[in-house]
């Protein structure tokens, strides 16, 4: 009799334990759940030119791509390594637009040797192809700052802005005269803003890729304007049906 009146007190008391246990117990195994490893991934569309959907034209100009540096302050201080990292991105960029406004014949010089390299492996003779005009560029202007603000000394809000701002010139350079025949400009900015009202809203850390999206932006302005000058009948379009 002891036993059982002990078994049913002993059974009650571990039923009413885990009864206590349980949210505990959810609640940590939420928590958890919450703690793991998540992974995604998502297609994100490339910005290119206004032309880079139109037809490309008969007779395009075929054109070399030369110097591109970066005649801004940004990374050519005291303390600065000497790689023109930003031309030479600006460079890669600059050839991808002129490509995709299917108006310009695009010559790469800058893997000519692994080129040549892969024609004598395979046997096959070269024939280069000469460029009427070499295009070169410069970056400009080129710069980061934020900006802040404050709604009645923070008690309505903060906000925080991020800007980034581009400026390229772009000059195409008949090749058997050294003539400058077309220079044209593009800028662009960017902007990253937050703003966190009474404890609610969001904060954004340094954001880095905002260099190469403005960069990108200024140059495919300069793209823009330079195909439609091509299209609008300019002394570059006019040289166009001698080619």
């Amino acid at each position: 009799m002891i036993r059982k009146v002990f078994k049913i007190t002993k059974s009650r008391w571990q039923g009413d334990i885990l009864m206590r246990l349980s949210p505990i117990v959810f609640s940590i195994a939420f928590a958890l759940s919450g703690c793991m490893a998540t992974e995604s991934s998502r297609k994100i569309d490339t910005p290119q030119t206004a032309y880079s959907s139109s037809q490309p034209t008969q007779g395009s100009v075929s054109v070399a791509i030369g110097n591109f540096n970066n005649k801004s302050s940004y990374q050519n201080g005291i303390f600065s390594d000497g790689n023109d990292r930003l031309g030479s991105q600006a460079q890669t960029v600059l050839i991808a637009h002129l490509n995709q406004s299917n108006r310009f014949s695009v010559l790469d010089r800058n893997n000519m040797k692994a080129a040549q390299t892969e024609a004598g492996i395979s046997n096959k003779s070269r024939k280069l192809k000469g460029a009427e005009f070499l295009v070169s560029g410069d970056v400009t202007e080129f710069g980061r700052k934020v900006v802040g603000d404050k709604q009645l000394f923070g008690l309505l809000g903060s906000g925080k802005q991020q800007i980034a701002y581009s400026k390229v010139t772009l000059n195409v350079i008949k090749v058997s005269t050294s003539e400058v025949v077309v220079s044209v400009q593009g800028a662009g900015e960017y902007e990253l803003s937050t703003r966190e009202v009474l404890g609610f809203g969001g904060a954004a850390s340094y954001d880095s890729t905002l260099n190469g999206k403005v960069l990108d932006l200024a140059i495919r302005e300069a793209v823009d304007k330079l195909a439609a000058s091509a299209d609008a009948g300019s002394h570059l379009a006019s040289l166009m049906c001698l080619i």
